[in-house]
């Protein structure tokens, strides 16, 4: 297993892993609408991408990062906003390890922490969570427009 920061030499095979990411959240495919949407990432640096690849050197997962800042404490944070571990290497310690990638990033930049969300019923993924070290929100609300 190995996990870089993805550039954009990267993005066909991010661009099959993230359409994969779509589709398990029940999106239609759509390769090259993927592949456009993190072509504009790269150009317009919104994003941090790790990704991890196998022993075979196969694409098995990535993590996508956005930036935000907080007022209060005067401090960049960051979304983990993606993450996705093929099916056929899941349980094998991708997942974990990119999430590790990911809150280095924070403590290298000097961030106030890390937030994501999951669903509900991702249970699977909120243990993995909880394991790293995430501890579920309580004292706020999220709202939507929509």
């Amino acid at each position: 297993m190995s996990i870089k920061k993805a550039e954009i030499d990267d993005l066909d095979s991010l661009a099959e892993l993230f359409d994969s990411y779509r589709v398990f959240y029940k999106q239609e495919s759509n390769l090259e609408g993927a592949r456009a949407f993190l072509k504009e990432r790269f150009l317009n640096e919104d994003s941090v991408v790790f990704i991890a690849y196998d022993d075979e050197s196969k694409p098995a997962g990535f993590v996508q990062l956005y930036p935000t800042f907080s007022s209060v404490s005067m401090k960049k944070s960051w979304i983990l906003n993606d993450l996705y571990v093929n099916a056929s290497v899941r349980k094998k310690g991708f997942g974990e390890k990119l999430i590790q990638k990911a809150m280095g990033l924070a403590e290298e930049t000097g961030a106030k922490g890390l937030s994501l969300e999951t669903g509900q019923d991702n249970v699977t993924a909120q243990r993995l969570y909880e394991k790293i070290g995430f501890k579920k929100e309580s004292n706020y609300f999220y709202y939507l427009s929509i």
